[in-house]
């Protein structure tokens, strides 16, 4: 079993126009988390705390996983797509060379809660094309195993001896993204490859995991040893995220919405942003 070696608070931030979140963790020391960047966890029921959105701004070198539990975010780009996320929804977006975007909620009252993940790209595929992948929420692989509900958002997963799918896969990273809804008194295990980098985490309930007596509470994150399957255990109803992904091994430069090799990468993406060829 994977152990934990590392366990992360997350802390209340705020982004875009001043939505509040909570951020999981993000900007320091990003190789440690390889091939992840960011994760970002969205959640009230006070129109206050997220009407005024993420306005129109830039991306390079990386992609981005937005995952709704509950609500409704418009995205709209500088290419003129334009896309709606409902409950259960997920947007797999591919910035790579360059999108200019927003992020802007559809809705004045009623609960928003969701995820942005940032998920890191090579060097030979972060000047490639920019893409989208949209995903219903009723076409991502659900199964119920011992009184465990599991999403899976990504990746190809062994669960009870049959390999699951998910609605992404094939990527370079090699990422598994899961969404584990356990009731009480149960277990759940996985396994990941070896060498991968393993996430957990809690936002709702608590969970034990390998078999370290230390509980994971709401809000944090474990980062796992590379080897062995993930063993999750509660003794409450508990929903928590495992995220595994191959790491890229390669010098992270970043700068706000732009993550590239060099700095000199950095100083070529803010001046093609300030130039408008960006995306060009």
């Amino acid at each position: 079993m994977r152990h934990i070696k590392e366990v992360i608070q997350g802390r209340p931030a705020s982004d875009g126009a001043g939505v509040k979140l909570t951020r999981v963790f993000g900007g320091n020391k990003p190789q440690r988390f390889d091939p992840f960047l960011l994760l970002d966890e969205f959640g009230s029921d006070e129109a206050s705390d997220y009407i005024a959105g993420f306005p129109a701004h830039p991306h390079r070198g990386f992609e981005t996983v937005t995952y709704m539990l509950e609500g409704k975010m418009e995205h709209k780009d500088h290419l003129g797509n334009v896309g709606l996320l409902n409950d259960g929804d997920v947007q797999w977006m591919t910035a790579a060379r360059g999108i200019i975007h927003s992020e802007m909620p559809k809705q004045t009252e009623g609960k928003m809660h969701g995820f942005q993940l940032w998920v890191n790209l090579p060097a030979n595929e972060k000047m490639k094309d920019p893409s989208y992948n949209d995903i219903p929420g009723e076409s991502i692989p659900q199964i119920s195993k011992q009184g465990a509900t599991i999403k899976v958002i990504a990746g190809e997963v062994s669960l009870d001896n049959n390999i699951i799918k998910g609605a992404v896969s094939g990527l370079s990273t090699d990422p598994v993204y899961l969404d584990v809804d356990l009731e009480a008194n149960q277990s759940f295990s996985v396994p990941i490859k070896d060498g991968h980098t393993t996430l957990i985490y809690v936002y709702e309930g608590e969970i034990s995991v390998g078999d370290t007596k230390r509980l994971l509470q709401k809000n944090e994150l474990a980062v796992l040893s590379k080897d062995g399957e993930v063993f999750v255990k509660n003794e409450e109803a508990s929903r928590f995220l495992v995220l595994a992904g191959k790491p890229i091994n390669e010098p992270i430069a970043q700068y706000g919405p732009f993550v590239m090799n060099s700095p000199l990468e950095i100083e070529q993406a803010i001046q093609d942003y300030r130039d408008d060829i960006l995306t060009k």
